[in-house]
């Protein structure tokens, strides 16, 4: 059993056992699982799924850190968001648009076209995540 903290700038999401930590990394998704070697990683937008027991739970979230150190997994993020808790399917979409006119309109802007893309990266980890919360649950996609 592992512990699990999921921190965000906000305060934590999550503190709790876990059986398997599954989330993206920039060389792609990893899974940890009790006694796993120390590792500290970046975490890159997308869905973390954490298995305890037979139950499930799926986060969306942002760019971070993951640190390991055998018993303890510790993930600091921008922001972690619970997938029961996410808007309809169709509102992310709508969300996810509005950033990509966002990043559009501020493609001269450094400053403003990072924060575009963060929030269209955002947007898009909230809609992977909803899509993965659906499929597991066995729920149809949804038309957009």
């Amino acid at each position: 059993m592992l512990k699990l903290e999921i921190i965000t700038p906000d305060g934590p999401v999550f503190e709790g056992d876990a059986d398997s930590i599954s989330l993206p990394t920039p060389d792609g998704e990893i899974t940890v699982l009790p006694h796993h070697i120390p590792l500290m990683s970046i975490v890159v937008p997308g869905s973390m799924l954490v298995r305890r027991g037979s139950e499930e739970l799926i986060f969306a979230v942002t760019r971070g850190v993951i640190e390991v150190d055998g018993t303890t997994v510790r993930v600091l993020a921008e922001s972690a968001d619970p997938a029961e808790r996410l808007a309809e399917e169709t509102a992310i979409i709508q969300a996810k648009e509005r950033a990509e006119t966002l990043v559009a309109e501020r493609r001269g802007d450094a400053e403003g076209f990072a924060e575009a893309t963060a929030i269209l990266e955002k947007e898009l980890s909230r809609l992977t995540t909803v899509r993965r919360h659906r499929a597991r649950r066995g729920l149809p996609p949804r038309s957009s």
